[in-house]
């Protein structure tokens, strides 16, 4: 198993955080690496990336403003991602975990740095939608 963390601060009150990132439907508007998102039922959806490739979530725990949590999987790898969504004043610490599995051998040398780049992103995509 692989596993990737971040945790940061962002500069936004911790209900427009949570709300932003819960609302799957709206993720093509502010992800980068997003094509679309299929919500297939309240607690099963399917992330598409811009060159098609597919990945299927499906949320396990929910505790509002505090926690989300889903297993995740495609051809490629399988895991689980945690958020943990923490008040802190005026700001909302985030903090990302997901513990992947990959499916072909090969693939794992390469996992550690790709999971680090996504989690960037999403930070970073994220940010910039709050603003």
């Amino acid at each position: 198993m692989v596993t990737a963390n971040r945790k940061e601060r962002i500069s936004c009150d911790i209900h427009k955080v949570w709300e932003t990132v819960v609302d799957i439907a709206q993720y093509h508007t502010w992800r980068s690496d997003l094509s679309k998102t299929e919500i297939v039922n309240e607690s099963k959806f399917i992330e598409y990336t811009k060159e098609g490739y597919a990945t299927t979530f499906t949320v396990t725990m929910v505790e509002p403003y505090k926690r989300w949590e889903f297993d995740m999987e495609n051809r490629n790898m399988k895991g689980h991602w945690i958020g943990i969504f923490t008040p802190k004043e005026t700001e909302t610490q985030i903090d990302f975990t997901e513990n992947i599995i990959p499916k072909k051998w090969f693939m794992k040398p390469f996992v550690k740095s790709y999971l680090k780049k996504q989690q960037k992103q999403f930070v970073l995509d994220l940010k910039k939608a709050l603003e």
